[in-house]
């Protein structure tokens, strides 16, 4: 199963166009096709791994900019090396979702969309709650974050010397940002995203194929 991101900027008449920061910012995750612009203020990839994409889901709203969208669905193939050229049902669902994902007002702009709806609102709830985490985080928690490495022992004392702070500052920023929850909940999301494509994967019903950029192509 495949898993197509569509990501666009809520802002861009505000701050300018961000594509290429989020686009460097993501140049460390491996793909299935490349994170490239798409349209405008917005980019798409397509990755192999539920756990993945969770990944690629809350780097962006860590950066509060964006609106994301998950489709859990195929790419045809041959599969390409650019995205404007990729075409299946995960295009649809993705673009499907990044559209809900833009009408969500004041909460976490982020959806979800796949052939088994009701998995796939049980995994944008949780993907959500793990959003509204990662989206309230201050400045000062993220340097101490973006320093530790889940699962390994005995950082705190370093990282501290790195920054010039106490441990207890260290802890105290790791509580407080709910780091440890996280991490112990990121399974879960990438669990309901696998579970998203049900027994079998079948298309939407009421949308038709769709490229990357949004266009309309007619069923074959």
């Amino acid at each position: 199963m495949l898993y197509v991101l569509t990501i666009n900027q809520r802002d861009s008449r505000e701050v300018g166009d961000l594509v290429a920061d989020l686009l460097r910012g993501l140049r460390h995750i491996e793909t299935v096709v490349p994170f490239q612009r798409s349209t405008g203020d917005e980019l798409q990839g397509v990755v192999g791994s539920a756990a993945t994409a969770v990944d690629v889901a809350l780097t962006a709203l860590r950066h509060r900019r964006w609106h994301v969208g998950i489709g859990v669905g195929g790419v045809h193939s041959p599969i390409p090396e650019n995205i404007l050229e990729a075409q299946g049902y995960g295009l649809v669902y993705a673009r499907r979702a990044v559209t809900r994902a833009q009408k969500t007002g004041e909460r976490i702009p982020l959806a979800v969309e796949g052939p088994d709806s009701e998995v796939a609102a049980e995994a944008e709830a949780v993907l959500r709650l793990l959003g509204q985490i990662v989206f309230t985080r201050t400045e000062a928690e993220w340097n101490v974050l973006d320093l530790l490495t889940p699962g390994a022992r005995g950082q705190q004392k370093l990282i501290a010397a790195e920054l010039g702070i106490t441990t207890q500052a260290v802890s105290k920023a790791v509580v407080r940002s709910h780091w440890v929850e996280e991490w112990a909940t990121r399974p879960a999301a990438a669990r309901l995203l696998d579970l998203t494509a049900g027994p079998v994967a079948l298309p939407p019903s009421s949308l038709p194929y769709e490229s990357s950029a949004g266009s309309s192509l007619l069923r074959t």
